[in-house]
C-alpha cells in the first residue's frame, strides 16, 4: 500500500511542546531549541535527544555505565534491569530506577532492602541534577543528563515501509521516522483524517528493537464509551454484564511490542488519569480486578486534534500530552505534497495483488492532471479509495477523467439532506444516521467485494464496527462481491 500523510507551513515536526504555545516557531528567526523541540530549517530537522548517563563510580561494580534515551532505566542485582549490579551482594534486585517526567529526571526507590541515597540522604523520591550521587548497596553512581542535537536529514529514497513520499517533507519525515525508531521513547502522531498515521506507527515499530514483539492497535474512537477501559486495561470475569470470561487488555498484548492508540483526542477525560498512570508505572490493573501486572510497551499515538488546543479547552491532560509526546510528528496533508501523487498512484497500480485482479493499468494525463488538482478532503485514504473506485469501474488498459468520481471531477451538487421534518427532531436525526450507516457500508463493502477487513481499512472503521454495522442493518457482506 501507499502512503497518507500530512502537512504544515514551517513547523513540520515537533517533539514535545511542553508549553501551549510552542508549536509555532519561525524557522527564519534565531532558533530558541529546548529538550522539548524539534526545528524544520531548510530541510533539515533539527532533533534534541534526551540521553543521561549512570555511571558506577565506587564499589565492587565501578567502571560500569549506561547511557540511555528510555524514559526509565532501572538499576539493580537481577538481569532484567538495564545497569547490572552483578557484584554488589548488598542491592537489592530492582534497587531504584530513574524516571524523565515534565519536571525532569526523578529517582525513585524501588522498595529495596537498604534504601536508596541521594547526596548522603535516604529517599524515596527526589530530582536528580547534574553530578547527584546516587548509593544503593555498596555501589556508588554518578549522574549525568547530556542532551544533544542531532541534525536530521531528508531520506534519500521516496519509500519507507509501505508509504511513498519524494516531496522535502516526506523525505523529512522518513528521515526522521529512521532516528527515531531505535529510540523506543514515545510519540504522537498528528494530522487530518488519512494521512497515513498508522503507517507511521507501524513504520516505527518495524524498524524498532520490538520488531519481534507484538503491534497493537487500538481505535479508541471507535470504540463504544463503556468498553474501551476493558479494551485497554483488559477485565476479570463478572466484572460487568456480558463479561463471561476474564480478557487481557491491549497494553497486556502488546507486552514486548509497541500500542497504537489511534484517535487519542477521543479518549473520555475520565479515562485520562488512569492511563497516565499505566504509562508512568508500567503496570495495569484490569476492569474488577485487584491484581497488577508490570507492562513493557511502547506507545505510539495518533490524533487528528490539535491536542494544545484541546488542552487549552480543558478536553485533555496537559500530564498525559507530555508523558505521551517525547517526540511529535506533524503529517502533512496530501493537498500539500501534491508532486507525490503520480508516484503513489504507479506504486498502486503496480501492486501484484492489482495486477493480478485487474491487469496492467496506467492513468491518462488528462486523468492524472486532474486527480493532483482535486483538494482531497480524505487524503491518501480518499486517494486510495478513488483508485480502488476506477480499477473496479474501468474497462481497458486506459483509466481516463470519465472513469472518476463526479466528485472529483467536481460535479456533485450540494443537496438537502433527505429527513421527515414529520418527525421529533431527536427521531428524524436518529432515522437520518441510521439511513446514512446503511447506505455508507453497504457502498463500501460493495466496492471491497464485501470483504470487511478491506472495508475496514479503506473507512477507517475499527473491523468490529463494520461488523456491528453489517448485524445492525442485516447486510449480507457475501453477497456483495462484483460479480465478473
Amino acid at each position: 500500500m501507499s502512503t497518507k500523510p500530512k502537512d504544515s507551513p514551517q513547523d513540520e515536526i515537533l517533539t514535545s511542546p511542553g508549553a501551549a504555545d510552542a508549536p509555532l516557531l519561525d524557522p527564519f528567526e534565531e532558533a530558541h531549541i529546548t529538550t522539548t523541540h524539534t526545528l524544520v530549517v531548510e530541510n533539515r530537522t533539527t532533533l534534541k535527544v534526551r540521553k543521561c548517563r549512570l555511571a558506577v563510580t565506587g564499589g565492587p561494580d565501578t567502571g560500569k555505565e549506561v547511557v540511555s534515551d528510555k524514559e526509565r532505566l532501572r538499576v539493580g542485582a537481577h538481569s532484567s534491569n538495564d545497569l547490572i549490579l552483578a557484584e554488589d551482594r548488598t542491592a537489592s534486585r530492582h534497587h531504584f530506577e530513574i524516571q524523565y517526567t515534565e519536571r525532569g529526571y526523578l529517582l525513585i526507590d524501588l522498595n529495596s532492602t537498604n534504601g536508596t541515597w541521594l547526596d548522603g540522604r535516604r529517599v524515596e523520591r527526589a530530582y536528580l541534577s547534574q553530578g547527584s550521587q546516587v548509593r544503593a548497596g555498596q555501589s556508588v553512581l554518578t549522574f549525568s543528563p547530556i542532551d544533544e542535537e542531532v541534525t536530521v536529514e531528508p531520506d534519500r529514497d521516496g519509500e519507507l515501509c509501505g508509504m511513498v513520499g519524494l516531496s522535502v517533507k516526506m523525505r523529512q519525515i522518513f528521515g526522521l521516522i529512521k532516528k527515531i525508531a531505535p529510540m523506543d521513547v514515545s510519540v504522537v502522531i498528528q494530522g487530518e483524517t488519512g494521512t497515513g498515521k498508522e503507517l507511521v506507527a507501524r513504520a516505527i515499530h518495524e524498524l524498532s528493537g520490538r520488531r519481534r514483539g507484538p503491534l497493537v492497535v487500538l481505535d479508541c474512537g471507535a470504540i463504544p464509551p463503556n468498553l474501551i477501559e476493558s479494551e485497554l486495561f483488559g477485565h476479570e470475569k463478572g466484572a460487568f454484564t456480558g463479561a463471561v470470561a476474564s480478557r487481557p487488555g491491549a497494553f497486556e498484548r502488546a507486552n514486548g511490542g509497541t500500542i497504537f492508540l489511534d484517535e487519542l483526542g477521543e479518549l473520555r477525560t475520565d479515562l485520562q488519569p488512569k492511563l497516565l498512570r499505566v504509562l508512568e508505572n508500567r503496570e495495569v490493573r484490569r476492569v474488577g480486578g485487584n491484581d497488577v501486572q508490570e507492562v513493557d510497551v511502547r506507545v505510539i499515538a495518533a490524533t487528528n486534534r490539535d491536542l494544545v488546543k484541546e488542552i487549552q479547552a480543558g478536553n485533555f491532560r496537559e500530564d498525559l500530552y507530555f508523558r505521551l509526546s517525547v517526540i511529535n510528528i506533524q503529517l502533512p496533508p496530501l493537498r500539500q505534497r501534491r508532486e507525490d501523487i503520480p508516484h503513489i498512484i504507479k506504486k498502486e497500480l503496480a501492486d501484484a495483488e492489482v495486477v493480478q485482479r485487474h491487469g496492467r493499468k496506467r492513468l491518462s494525463p488528462t486523468a492524472l492532471s486532474t486527480l493532483q488538482a482535486y483538494g482531497w478532503p480524505g487524503n491518501i485514504r480518499e486517494l486510495m479509495n478513488v483508485i480502488s473506485h476506477v480499477l473496479t469501474f474501468s474497462d481497458g488498459e486506459e483509466i481516463d477523467v470519465s472513469h472518476l468520481p463526479a466528485r472529483v471531477m467536481g460535479q456533485v451538487k450540494e443537496q438537502p439532506l433527505p429527513f421527515n421534518e414529520h418527525l421529533s427532531f431527536k427521531d428524524a436525526k436518529e432515522q437520518l444516521l441510521e439511513n446514512f450507516e446503511r447506505e455508507y457500508i453497504s457502498q463500501v463493502l460493495r466496492r471491497c467485494d464485501g470483504n470487511i477487513s478491506r472495508a475496514a481499512r479503506e473507512s477507517g472503521l475499527h473491523r468490529k464496527s463494520i461488523e456491528r454495522l453489517v448485524k445492525k442493518y442485516a447486510l449480507d457482506a457475501k453477497a456483495m462481491k462484483v460479480k465478473s
